[in-house]
């Protein structure tokens, strides 16, 4: 047996008691039990601790010896615990932003202004696929803030021990190729595109059940379904199929957003965190800069800013 602080805490109890049967009583263990524990400290120390009679237990010098170290070692144990958290607490107030984000047209903006403003923080981000995973980082304490997004009115698809806030509200567009036959329209009705290939990059939460529900509102049930990662998605595009994308999209070569008509589907950029972790005093901050970087992404892009002027009754979705 390996000893372990537990068995030096053990050691401490019963000389600081004076007998068996006290230290018992203080630990909340059965007599028994921890006699049995003394006995399996004693051994893996090669000898006997106290020594016991009915006036109680005493330390032999052995015993001495233990209790020597311990003494010192558990209060320096506590110390570096202590120290530790309260490192851990100011790094978190002070400015530490690990970030874990999905596919989406905040981060940079986000990391941007956190870098500009607060040039003395530790930044890092974490990239993924799976909002699932980022918030089970974030629940064990791996990351400080979440950048993603969900279908609708659906909730994140991570634990729901995330505080959350939404930074923005989208339609969501048509990805083409440029030389499409509905590449030039403004809108385009999804009843239209009822013989299409659609191609999807990967991710959780329910955007395939709702993009199908869309469809079937339109008349039609999707014939083909091609999930890939971004690249291989855009290589399908360019040969013909059609894609689905954020309105904030970056525009690309060879390749244009186009909206639907109805604006069917939507989707919510949402920025989370541990209620109660020691990130949580900077969510504001940081929810702000999101905010700001999303209104960059929005600037940029000449399609969508278009599309909000003709629908002026659907502005608030932008935030």
């Amino acid at each position: 047996m390996d000893l372990e602080l537990r068995h030096l805490r053990v050691v401490c109890a019963i000389a600081d008691a004076g007998s068996v049967t006290k230290a018992a009583s203080v630990l909340g263990l059965a007599q028994p039990a921890l006699t049995a524990q003394l006995q399996r400290i004693e051994r893996a120390l090669g000898g006997a601790l106290f020594e016991r009679d009915r006036r109680g237990a005493r330390a032999t010098p052995l015993g001495e010896l233990v209790l020597s170290r311990a003494r010192v070692l558990l209060p320096a144990v506590k110390g570096l615990q202590d120290e530790a958290t309260r490192l851990a607490s100011a790094a978190g107030r002070t400015g530490r932003y690990r970030i874990g984000a999905v596919n989406g047209p905040i981060l940079g903006g986000l990391v941007h202004r956190l870098t500009t403003n607060h040039s003395a923080a530790q930044i890092s981000t974490h990239a993924s696929w799976s909002s699932a995973e980022l918030g089970d980082l974030v629940l064990a304490g791996k990351l400080d803030f979440v950048l993603v997004g969900a279908c609708g009115d659906a909730p994140p698809a991570t634990d729901t021990g995330l505080a959350w806030r939404v930074v923005a509200t989208d339609p969501v567009f048509l990805l083409l190729p440029e030389n499409h036959e509905l590449a030039g329209r403004d809108e385009v009705d999804l009843a239209e595109l009822a013989d299409a290939q659609w191609v999807a990059a990967p991710g959780d939460g329910c955007f395939s059940a709702c993009h199908a529900a869309a469809c079937a509102r339109a008349g039609f049930t999707p014939k083909v379904l091609f999930e890939t990662e971004v690249r291989g998605a855009i290589d399908l595009i360019e040969s013909g199929a059609v894609g689905l994308c954020q309105a904030t999209l970056r525009p690309m070569a060879g390749l244009v957003t186009v909206p639907i008509a109805g604006a069917p589907l939507h989707w919510r950029q949402m920025l989370g965190w541990l209620p109660d972790g020691p990130a949580a005093d900077l969510a504001g901050q940081v929810w702000a800069y999101a905010i700001e970087s999303y209104a960059d992404a929005v600037r940029r892009n000449e399609r969508y800013s278009a599309w909000l002027g003709r629908h002026p009754d659907r502005r608030g979705l932008a935030l």
